[in-house]
């Protein structure tokens, strides 16, 4: 039986393309919203979901680490690196010298502003709530139009690519996870993530927290805060280690870090994604 797998939608949307990247043969749910792919997690209407996390050029995604924080029930079982193509696409016959408005969601209009300005000065831009969003656009817009989008939104709608790879750096990929009510089992090459704050703050606390793994020859591959919502000033710290939850070496650096802190959450161990595409 195919794997029932939740992602942000609309189809055609780059979470679209990375849940195909990760089980090309799910039963794919396109649901409205990143917490929508959590409720459907939690509630068996999914048996897994897929959510964008981090972007090479933007940053993390808050709403997605906010909702792992919070959600007790749920975890990271894998993770997914897609490399962001953007396209520019139009109405079947319109030409470059036609376009007179061009829709897109605003992130992929400023990481396509270089080539925008260069190539389209005069021409008015308009965002949309999603790139899937600003093709239906064009194909309603009473003026010739151009959108950027997925190359796979190109394949399901009645439109046409003007120009592929339009993308100002080409260093623009987007992790996603696949969250789950279980994490993944050790593989040998993992990942761990976890979440932990303090009630009472004092000088080094950070310091010794990192020292629990960096005493234990465990790396480090990123560490964020997000403010606790409760008290300004007051944040949650967020991890991302190699190795699993399971390991000696990250189970006794995870007790010692439990001891020390006032509220700790280990977000999943799941392996590390070995390609991007």
């Amino acid at each position: 039986m195919p794997k029932r797998l939740a992602y942000l939608g609309p189809p055609g949307t780059f979470s679209e393309e990375a849940a195909l990247l990760y089980d090309p043969a799910a039963d794919l749910l396109p649901v409205p919203s990143i917490a929508a792919v959590a409720a459907a997690v939690l509630t068996g209407l999914a048996d897994e979901g897929i959510v964008p996390i981090e972007n090479s050029l933007e940053g993390s995604v808050s709403e997605t680490l906010d909702l792992l924080i919070q959600e007790s029930s749920l975890y990271i079982r894998r993770e997914v690196v897609l490399a962001i193509h953007h396209v520019l696409v139009v109405k079947p016959g319109t030409r470059h010298t036609d376009i007179q408005v061009i829709y897109s969601h605003p992130q992929a209009l400023g990481q396509c502003r270089r080539y925008l300005d260069t190539l389209f000065p005069k021409v008015r831009r308009e965002p949309a709530l999603s790139t899937v969003a600003a093709v239906e656009q064009v194909l309603t817009s009473p003026v010739p139009a151009a959108a950027i989008a997925a190359g796979r939104a190109a394949a399901l709608y009645p439109v046409e690519v003007l120009a592929r790879d339009i993308q100002d750096n080409p260093n623009n990929f987007t992790r996603f996870v696949a969250l789950a009510t279980a994490d993944h089992p050790p593989t040998g090459d993992d990942k761990t993530s976890l979440a932990f704050t303090y009630t009472i703050d004092r000088p080094g606390l950070l310091h010794e927290a990192l020292g629990f793994f960096a005493s234990r020859g465990i790396n480090l591959a990123k560490i964020e805060s997000r403010p606790t919502k409760r008290e300004l000033g007051r944040y949650i710290f967020l991890l991302d280690l190699q190795g699993h939850r399971e390991e000696e070496a990250v189970k006794g650096a995870i007790a010692d870090l439990t001891r020390q802190t006032s509220w700790l959450r280990v977000l999943g161990s799941y392996p590390r994604w070995q390609g991007v595409r």
